[in-house]
């Protein structure tokens, strides 16, 4: 089978290089600790998801006084798989966390990565995000059953713009894709290194649909530049008013989760240190209203118990790739 794929890279590699640093820098202040300094490496481009949690936690952080100097480092490439092994290279700095969720997991899959998420000390499951199907206001397809005649009729025809390979946007459109009877392998996907990008691309007409997580594009929908066509979710959420895939007929569910990972070798005390900081945030107002205003459904895990729900992920998203002749 023939997967055709294209990488959206830009100036990727300046951007690692020039976060790795800020990332050094952070972690190397002597005498530090997480409540005097805390870094949070979104392992993406700025405007996506795993961008969004980091910066929604950073204001909770410095809003409520947990923790003195919070800052945020993009660290995009790879399904997050870049940032996983810049964390890895911060062996014993418990001042450092990084966002993950199930797009790592994709990444990890598919670009065999030799780190994984056992790798990393587990801090917390925060929340879970929900990804939506949109085409610009003027598109042809005016639901989503417009764009599946249109699919089937030429699959590898349809550009469709979301994330990293692998991970939960390029899942979804496999899993829509094997629903419909057409060859998840060989669909003309086009992956970009953050929701920011994908929704440029959307409005500049480069692909015809995307896909990434409500809030990439939650303002556009709002003000009528881009038609959602569905959501996938278990079951319908408040304040998406989008079908799911399941409402329209189609078993498309898959959830991206949100959690915090530490490096390697941290002390247990930092550990635990770690855990109270996010669970104290996620108690406050601030995070409240986040998880609000982003549509997002709480599910707070800690420690090993995060731990455990990790390995079992990686096992599930790994065979649904496989399932899919994506890996």
């Amino acid at each position: 089978m023939q997967i055709t794929v294209k990488r959206a890279l830009g100036t990727l590699a300046v951007v690692a290089v020039v976060a790795v640093a800020g990332i050094d820098a952070a972690g190397s202040a002597s005498g530090s600790d997480a409540r005097a300094k805390l870094t949070l490496i979104a392992p993406a481009a700025a405007g996506g998801g795993w961008d969004l949690v980091a910066r929604e936690s950073q204001q909770a952080l410095r809003s409520d006084g947990i923790v003195n100097n919070a800052q945020v480092v993009n660290v995009p490439g790879a399904g997050g798989t870049i940032g996983l092994s810049q964390l890895e290279n911060l062996t014993g700095q418990s001042t450092t966390v990084m966002v993950t969720g199930t797009v790592m997991l994709g990444g990890i899959a598919i670009n065999d990565s030799d780190i994984t998420l056992q790798d990393t000390v587990p801090i917390a499951k925060m929340a879970e995000d929900f990804e939506v199907f949109v085409v610009p206001r003027d598109s042809p397809y005016q639901n989503l059953e417009d764009f599946i005649a249109a699919w089937r009729a030429n699959p590898g025809g349809l550009p469709i713009g979301g994330g990293s390979l692998g991970g939960i946007d390029h899942i979804v459109s496999g899993q829509l894709a094997q629903q419909v009877d057409i060859d998840p392998a060989a669909i003309n996907y086009i992956a970009f290194s953050g929701g920011g990008e994908v929704l440029t691309s959307l409005l500049s007409n480069t692909v015809g649909i995307a896909v990434s997580g409500y809030n990439d594009f939650r303002d556009q929908i709002e003000s009528g530049n881009v038609r959602a066509l569905a959501v996938a979710a278990p079951e319908p959420v408040d304040g998406i008013d989008t079908p799911t895939f399941k409402e329209l007929g189609y078993d498309v569910d898959l959830v991206n989760w949100r959690g915090f990972v530490a490096p390697p070798g941290i002390s247990d005390t930092d550990r635990q240190t770690l855990i109270e900081i996010v669970t104290e945030m996620q108690e406050t107002e601030q995070w409240d209203t986040a998880i609000e205003r982003n549509r997002w459904k709480p599910s707070f895990v800690t420690g090993d118990d995060f731990g455990d729900f990790l390995e079992i992920e990686q096992t599930r998203i790994t065979d649904i790739l496989r399932e899919l002749g994506l890996v």
